[in-house]
């Protein structure tokens, strides 16, 4: 089945299309939010609210604006970046253990292959070494634009700049 018609089924809430959208995007959705908040238990729970959202908000896609995965993508990028902003997850941060941190290092080396299961990772590389850093900064790493800026150490107008650059480039490499 086409992606469009499966979409389109999918706003119409159709229960099997869900369900082979789900199977399609998950493990990058996964990998994505995993990335984000470190923690894969807090990272399967934000991805099944994602999917819900989703879900509960399908009418609010429009191809007109993007690619469905982007879209799916954004929201969960989103609520990972919001879990890790929240204060519960600051605190609970705060008592971590040192096995935790352990275990992290030893699950990190996989991350990126959750995260690249669409392939993105190879043309990212055909990148200028500048686009590389604020993409794997602003969409790799979870990073706000303000982030970036500061770990960079480089204007916030500037992060803005290449990565509107750095996104067109990379649509022109993917002919989109």
């Amino acid at each position: 089945m086409e992606l469009e018609t499966l979409v389109e089924k999918f706003k119409e809430k159709d229960l099997k299309s869900f369900e082979k959208l789900y199977k399609m995007y998950s493990k990058s959705v996964l990998g994505v939010i995993n990335n984000i908040v470190r923690d894969h238990y807090i990272a399967q729970e934000i991805m099944q609210d994602v999917f819900i959202k989703i879900w509960e908000n399908s009418d609010a896609y429009s191809d007109e604006k993007g690619r469905f995965f982007t879209w799916i993508l954004n929201i969960a990028r989103n609520a990972a970046i919001d879990k890790v902003r929240s204060k519960s997850y600051k605190n609970a941060q705060k008592n971590q253990n040192v096995d935790f941190f352990v275990d992290i290092i030893e699950n990190n080396e996989s991350l990126d292959k959750q995260t690249d299961t669409i392939g993105i990772r190879q043309f990212v590389a055909k990148l200028s070494e500048k686009c590389k850093t604020v993409i794997d900064m602003l969409y790799f790493k979870g990073h706000t634009q303000q982030e970036a800026s500061e770990i960079l150490e480089i204007p916030i107008g500037t992060i803005k700049t290449r990565n509107r650059m750095c996104i067109s480039e990379l649509r022109t490499i993917l002919d989109l």
